[in-house]
């Protein structure tokens, strides 16, 4: 039995839950609303204010899909509750960040500033503040779309073993090496 999958998902007030006929998930809570496809192998109730998701058989691909949809059904719960933020930092001499709206203006070094536009689902903000390094704040609902557009912030400058320069998220350890030891010989 799936350890993950057996765990009923504990739904908060304020949040409701509906499954409709052709298993599609809806979740409904104080910061929004998410909805998932389920396989239709797997069946999802819910009972005095929690959900269990059950599947079945044992087969290999049932038990894959047992956690998983649990755990995709928990994101949303927590989602809709008290929702999801991701808060990086740029590294670097001359790095700024800044935004209009959705619109992300980043300077990492370029010859030009990249502007990147985050979806309008999540909630970006930035702070520069003298003496510290530039941050950039992004919130919302869904757990993969925040993960998906932090990594893809990401890949504008990633973070490099020698200096540490690049984008980082709070609190990463970044493997430094220890680069070229300037002519010494014995």
């Amino acid at each position: 039995m799936s350890r993950i999958g057996k765990k009923p998902v504990a739904l908060p007030s304020g949040v409701s839950i509906s499954v409709d006929d052709q298993n599609i998930v809806t979740v409904k809570g104080p910061k929004g609303t998410l909805t998932q496809k389920v396989d239709s192998d797997i069946t999802v109730s819910v009972e005095n204010n929690e959900l269990k998701v059950e599947r079945p058989t044992e087969q290999k691909r049932h038990k894959a899909l047992h956690g998983l949809y649990r755990s995709l059904i928990n994101n949303m719960v927590i989602g809709v509750s008290t929702g999801y933020k991701v808060d990086m930092e740029i590294v670097g001499v001359g790095y700024k960040a800044a935004n209009n709206g959705n619109v992300l203006d980043l300077s990492l070094g370029f010859s030009h500033n990249v502007y990147f536009v985050v979806p309008s689902e999540l909630k970006v903000t930035t702070a520069m503040e003298k003496g510290k390094n530039p941050m950039v704040s992004l919130e919302g609902t869904d757990k993969q779309l925040i993960g998906l557009v932090a990594s893809k912030i990401k890949s504008l400058r990633k973070t490099e073993p020698y200096k540490g320069k690049g984008i980082r998220f709070v609190g990463e350890v970044i493997r430094r090496k220890a680069g070229k030891t300037s002519g010494k010989k014995k």
